[in-house]
């Protein structure tokens, strides 16, 4: 249909300008009301998209693309998890193309991870914009690179995701998209939810395909699912898309791999590519209920003490508070693959209290042989635990100096420890089963020369079985499982690591190349190899 190139927007002959009246058919105004009562009627038959093999063709919706229309409509909060190339981007701009045209005196807002992604969304706006029939145009009042604004006093801005983003605007519609790449996303998210849950009417739609463990975008599906969060999940595999079968599936997995069909394609969250622990190994660990909790749900167990064996307990102390977490965890040692049978978290005991709960547990299991770093308030824990409760199986790191019990973490340490528990863990020599745990596993990531938590994320009970790590490639440990750990691990490079960490029985006295030999008093130099 033409029109009076008067009642375009600045020349585009395809966009109503604002001011233009329209008298409505009877047709129209059926159709019309159609529409403004169901979004998936209006993407269907009036909204236009471009296909790769067709050029411009009507939008036609999967069943599933009218089922996520029918959850954005009833509910506030609807979060997204999306095989790629599902369609799930289109769907919602054409979404907030409904919601604006037919909700007066409404802002949207589409956020992504660049403006420029944001921007192109709002250019598929602009297209299905202009190939509306005129009947079903608001009229445009300014349309450009960043917005749309319409004679009924809805807009629609695009902008990319920062703290002031949509500061001091008021926001009926929120669109967060692909927010799992988004970064600095807990700033940003912690920003703006006071804008967006300010209104009691304000919707968030929040979609995405997975992208590693922990961040803000796994941490509300997660709620989502589990019911503890005011979202409603919404899930596209991907045999929900047509023309997706076995046959389909098992040649994507042959032109790419296995790991990555399960990325993109197969929902799967695992760590990013920079954690310590490889995502084969993060993709096999599976988190189990606790089988009861204790000290104010603050000690998980997960299997009880068993007459005979013999358990390990690891230390991280904090400062108690409310920030980091203080932690330990019990690992039985008797039988192998080793198992993960108790988990203590909590961020506000002090540390001159947190003897009395390692006691009280290191004796239910079987007298456990405690290992605590010793760093800053762990040096009270330790001494704490030894002089006031005279608790002596503990590890004792230098037969040198007079009190050095516990493990001072330093470079070297860790590096070994990190190590060494990634050879056990990737070789399937332990049983992890606490979700927290787990979390934090596939959450430790590489920083500068080391490796500790992503942004938003702890690493206290990481570091707990960092230094089970440490501790299993000591001589002792191996006299307790006869199990020879370095031998194990470094067969093919056991003088790399041998020259890059101190041993057990030496602590570092400050000296960057050399460490004194326990008896000999003989300087051992030290090649430091590269970091992990």
């Amino acid at each position: 249909m033409s029109h009076q190139k008067t009642d375009t927007y600045l020349g585009n002959i395809n966009v109503k300008r604002d001011g233009v009246t329209h008298n409505f058919t009877q047709h129209e105004l059926q159709e019309y009301a159609r529409c403004m009562n169901d979004p998936s009627y209006f993407a269907s038959n009036y909204c236009k998209i471009i296909s790769l093999d067709q050029g411009l063709v009507p939008f036609q919706l999967y069943d599933y693309q009218e089922k996520m229309f029918q959850t954005f409509t009833d509910n506030r909060f609807t979060i997204v998890l999306a095989c790629r190339q599902s369609g799930k981007s289109v769907s919602s701009v054409a979404y907030l193309l409904w919601f604006a045209i037919f909700n007066p005196e409404k802002t949207v807002a589409i956020l992504a991870n660049k403006g420029a992604t944001a921007g192109e969304m709002l250019q598929r706006i602009t297209l299905m914009l202009e190939n509306l029939p005129f009947f079903l145009q608001p009229g445009c009042r300014a349309l450009n690179k960043r917005s749309i604004d319409f004679s009924n006093n809805s807009r629609i801005i695009s902008a990319a995701t920062s703290g002031s983003s949509i500061r001091g605007l008021s926001i009926n519609l929120l669109y967060l998209d692909e927010f799992a790449f988004v970064e600095r996303a807990g700033e940003f998210y912690a920003s703006t939810y006071p804008v967006i849950s300010s209104g009691k009417d304000t919707k968030v739609i929040i979609t995405s395909t997975a992208n590693g463990i922990g961040n803000v975008y796994h941490k509300i599906w997660e709620g989502a699912v589990q019911g503890v969060n005011e979202y409603t999940p919404f899930r596209v595999d991907w045999w929900d898309v047509p023309g997706r079968d076995e046959e389909w599936k098992n040649q994507t997995i042959k032109n790419t791999s296995q790991l990555q069909f399960d990325q993109e394609f197969g929902n799967t969250f695992f760590g990013t590519g920079d954690t310590l622990i490889n995502a084969d190994t993060l993709l096999k660990l599976k988190a189990v209920p606790a089988s009861r909790t204790l000290e104010d749900n603050s000690l998980l167990v997960y299997q009880d003490t068993i007459k005979g064996h013999d358990y390990v307990m690891t230390v991280d102390v904090s400062k108690g508070r409310g920030q980091d977490f203080s932690t330990f965890n019990v690992i039985d040692i008797s039988e192998r693959p080793f198992k993960q049978v108790a988990v203590y978290r909590n961020n506000i005991i002090s540390p001159i209290l947190f003897p009395n709960i390692i006691y009280k547990y290191a004796k239910v299991y079987n007298d456990a042989y405690v290992v605590i770093e010793a760093n800053d308030q762990g040096a009270v824990v330790c001494n704490g635990l030894y002089y006031d409760f005279e608790y002596e199986n503990m590890h004792i790191e230098s037969a040198i100096k007079s009190n050095a019990l516990g493990i001072e973490m330093n470079r070297k340490v860790k590096r070994l420890g990190c190590s060494a528990i990634k050879d056990i863990l990737e070789t399937n020599k332990i049983n992890i089963v606490d979700e927290n745990t787990i979390m934090e596993i596939s959450t430790f990531v590489a920083k500068g020369q080391s490796y500790e938590a992503s942004e938003g994320n702890h690493d206290d009970l990481m570091m707990n079985l960092v230094m089970f790590g440490y501790f299993a490639t000591s001589n002792y440990f191996g006299d307790l499982t006869n199990i020879n750990l370095k031998e194990m691990m470094f067969k093919t490079r056991m003088k790399e690591i041998e020259d890059d960490v101190v041993p057990f029985g030496f602590t570092d006295d400050g000296l960057e190349d050399t460490e004194r030999d326990l008896g000999l008093g003989q300087p051992w130099a030290i090649e430091y190899a590269s970091d992990i």
